[in-house]
């Protein structure tokens, strides 16, 4: 039939079909989402007790600097007027000026959202394929002894905090214990963090420990699941190799639950590596979002906040089309 007999719904439907059509609905999902992520966040920032301007001016502060603070911040207009300049500046790429700093939220956070952005990719291009790898393999050898040993490392690694796993890796490979590392990671400024790898590694693998006993453990169980399934058997039967079998039938349709948690676990990084930067010095967005708390600095905490709503839903929506594109079963559904 061709396109042109179809009804205009049908057409429609037809048209956002595939892995295109699912593309086009999840990103208009993630941007009605990010607008009540915004309203959520002014509002949170809005029903703040105390006076804003007093609160970062502080008690010496003149009646004319109040003044023009509160003019500043559109303190003398309704809710909703303020909510719209501070939105349209959002989309704008206009996201303010820092009250503490006195200078643009965008110049003030480009450093520090490098520096964090370094630590969040290698912790994800470490503890990924370590996981999918270490959740293969003990599926393989389901209810042996390996199989118990990294279940029960995995599950106590899984229940220790951040700052616990950080705290215990600088007294270990930092201070008391060996002084292979350093325990902090102070960097300058104005350099690169990839010029500064040693005081890269610790804070990494507080992360690559904090993130991979999740991921291991759903792909073990997704590839239990999986290699007691009904197409695995029959490529069994046909003779093929039980690598082949493992990595070219089994790992490509259990690694879509994979892929969604480790998105779900790099999301935690861009909010939960508040933790780990505070623990190493390390200035990132998590250090940057304690001092703007600390000094009421609105902007910067509005700005942040909504800085990682935005990358949990890129990361969401760019883990379930991977999914779609490893996955035949799910590539299948949406044909």
């Amino acid at each position: 039939m061709s396109t042109r007999a179809l009804p205009a719904p049908r057409l429609a439907r037809r048209r956002l079909r595939g892995v295109f059509g699912f593309l086009v609905r999840r990103t208009l999902l993630g941007i009605v989402t990010l607008f009540l992520v915004s309203v959520i966040v002014f509002a949170a920032t809005q029903a703040l007790p105390g006076d804003a301007a007093r609160a970062i001016l502080g008690r010496t502060a003149t009646p004319e600097s109040l003044a023009a603070l509160r003019t500043q911040l559109h303190l003398g207009e309704p809710v909703l007027q303020q909510y719209g300049h501070w939105l349209g500046g959002f989309v704008r790429g206009d996201l303010g000026d820092s009250l503490a700093a006195q200078e643009p939220v965008t110049r003030l956070l480009g450093k520090r959202l490098e520096n964090s952005a370094v630590l969040v990719l290698l912790a994800a291009l470490i503890s990924t394929p370590l996981a999918v790898a270490l959740g293969a393999f003990t599926a393989r050898r389901r209810d042996g002894p390996f199989d118990h040993g990294a279940s029960i490392l995995m599950l106590a690694l899984a229940a220790l905090p951040e700052f616990v796993v950080g705290i215990a890796l600088v007294v270990l490979l930092g201070t008391t214990v060996f002084t292979l590392l350093p325990a902090v990671s102070l960097i300058p400024p104005d350099e690169s963090p990839w010029s500064h790898l040693r005081e890269l590694v610790l804070p990494t693998l507080t992360l690559v420990l904090a993130v991979f006993p999740y991921t291991a453990r759903i792909m073990r169980a997704s590839m239990v699941e999986v290699l007691e399934s009904d197409y695995v058997e029959m490529a069994r039967l046909k003779g093929m190799p039980e690598r082949t079998v493992v990595w070219r039938h089994a790992v490509p349709n259990a690694i879509a639950p994979t892929i969604q948690v480790t998105a779900l676990n790099l999301a935690y990084l861009a909010g939960g590596i508040v933790v780990v930067e505070f623990v190493y010095g390390y200035a990132g967005i998590g250090s940057a979002l304690v001092d703007a708390v600390h000094n009421r600095d609105v902007p910067v905490v509005q700005a942040l906040a909504m800085l990682i709503a935005a990358v949990y839903i890129v990361l969401n929506l760019l883990a379930d089309v991977a999914a779609i594109l490893v996955s035949p079963r799910l590539r299948t559904s949406l044909q």
